[in-house]
């Protein structure tokens, strides 16, 4: 980058908020995927106003802006495929304000989500979205991609909670939506529009977050499934009586060895498939209640033993095991591709059936695991991306993968986002008229195409 941008840019920063020596620039190249592509600079701002300044300069030089948290998204979103400033917003990581009487809180964008969580447990409130990053993602991240997690099928996905955002615009002005009202029809809803924009319409500096009361007990179960079939019609039946866990994840015979390899934590090697569920409240014996109910349904369904965490220190083994799920896989190959479809609920048994034959047709393994609770399965492909026959096989699968999730009524992305992975299929999921319409936001946002340019849409 010239040495008079970077002049300017560490005038409104500081020198420790500017980086660009090569060894610098190739730590922020790359997310959570396998695609890497270098900034010209990397800028570290401290404000709103900060990063304002930063815009506005981009503008006016006509330089890409990719707005980056700490780097975990799967859809290579956050990769500056066409240089310029990767835009971090870390050192952004202040909570502002917890208010207790309006069950809100007021952060920065770079907030870890689990320092989040914690923070506001501590005063009997509950952030619900946990994403399985929650250790090593941002606020502003989980926004952007509208990140959901496992406890998603109760209490709903990232965009459910943000009351209110403060984003810089692509021309440097700052724009605060929403607020701590909990009815508010004003206008157009413009904190939804930027939730899931993947950084394409604006720059997420702040957001206010609702909360809920902290769940007082908790009940954790692992199922154990001798046919991954009876494990996914199983997840429809427990929904259908009525019960609604807190969380209801799936996991295939390989995610369970990836995991048992790695952690030793004693997991059956002899089932088809696991389902780690979840009931929580403030009744201690309705959520007993609601274990039970579930136990019965699975023991019906064909479930080989239904094990009940008895203490919160196997609970949280189950989640840590849960948690350490897709980077165990790397212990089966090189690389990987996680996807995230989702399927009406209905459908999940058939998804799961037709994922494992495309597998067994192109020869390499898809591990199947996720929120099966809600529909959003992760089926992920292993693969060596050295091979050239093997990165072949990975397109044409993937490219079943999500036309096979087309076909039974779902979508391409239910957590992860688009990014550029998913750009290929945007046209057929969601037809010409969504795609222009679109498109005409993302011009009247972002005229120069500054912002994350070459994401989300297909060329």
């Amino acid at each position: 980058m010239d040495k008079n941008i970077l002049a300017q840019l560490e005038k409104i920063t500081g020198k420790d908020g500017v980086l660009s020596t090569p060894e610098d620039l190739a730590v922020y190249s790359y997310d959570g995927t396998f695609a890497e592509h270098r900034p010209d600079a990397v800028v570290l701002p401290r404000t709103t106003g900060q990063v304002s300044q930063i815009v506005r300069l981009a503008a006016r030089e006509r330089i890409p802006v990719v707005t980056r948290g700490m780097g975990s998204g799967l859809a290579a979103a956050s990769v500056p495929f066409q240089g310029g400033i990767a835009l971090t917003m870390t050192r952004m990581n202040r909570i502002l304000e917890i208010d207790e009487a309006n069950a809100a809180a007021h952060v920065e964008a770079g907030v870890v989500t689990a320092d989040l969580q914690a923070a506001v447990e501590k005063l009997g409130l509950f952030y619900p979205p946990d994403p399985a990053s929650i250790r090593h993602s941002t606020i502003g991240g989980n926004i952007a991609c509208n990140a959901g997690g496992p406890r998603c099928l109760k209490y709903g996905v990232t965009g459910d909670y943000v009351l209110g955002l403060t984003v810089v615009l692509a021309d440097g002005r700052i724009l605060h939506t929403g607020g701590k009202c909990i009815k508010d029809v004003v206008g157009y809803d413009l904190k939804a529009l930027f939730t899931g924009s993947e950084g394409t319409l604006g720059v997420i500096t702040e957001a206010l977050l609702r909360l809920t009361a902290r769940p007082e007990f908790a009940r954790t179960a692992l199922v154990e499934f001798p046919s991954v079939e009876d494990a996914s019609q199983t997840v429809n039946t427990i929904l259908r009586a009525g019960v609604v866990p807190a969380a209801l994840e799936l996991m295939d015979e390989t995610a369970i060895a990836c995991i048992e390899a790695a952690m030793h934590l004693g997991l059956p090697l002899d089932v088809e498939a696991i389902l780690l569920i979840e009931t929580d409240g403030s009744d201690e014996a309705a959520v007993l209640r609601e274990m039970e109910a579930v136990a019965e349904i699975c023991r019906a369904r064909g479930a080989r033993q239904v094990k009940v965490a008895a203490d919160e220190t196997e609970r949280a083994s189950l989640w840590r095991a849960r948690r350490s799920l897709s980077p165990s896989l790397a212990r089966k190959a090189p690389n990987k591709l996680g996807e995230d479809i989702t399927v009406p609920r209905s459908a999940i048994a058939e998804t799961v059936r037709r994922l494992k034959a495309i597998s067994a047709k192109r020869g390499l393994p898809i591990v199947i695991y996720g929120h099966a609770g809600d529909g959003n399965l992760h089926p992920t492909l292993l693969f060596d991306k050295r091979d050239p026959g093997q990165w072949a096989k990975v397109e044409q699968m993937a490219a079943e993968e999500f036309a096979l999730a087309l076909e039974l009524g779902g979508t391409l992305s239910g957590e992860h986002g688009v990014g550029t992975l998913k750009r290929p299929y945007m046209a057929q999921a969601l037809g010409p008229v969504s795609i222009e319409i679109q498109k005409r936001i993302k011009a009247a946002l972002d005229p120069l195409n500054i912002l994350n340019p070459g994401k989300v849409f297909p060329d």
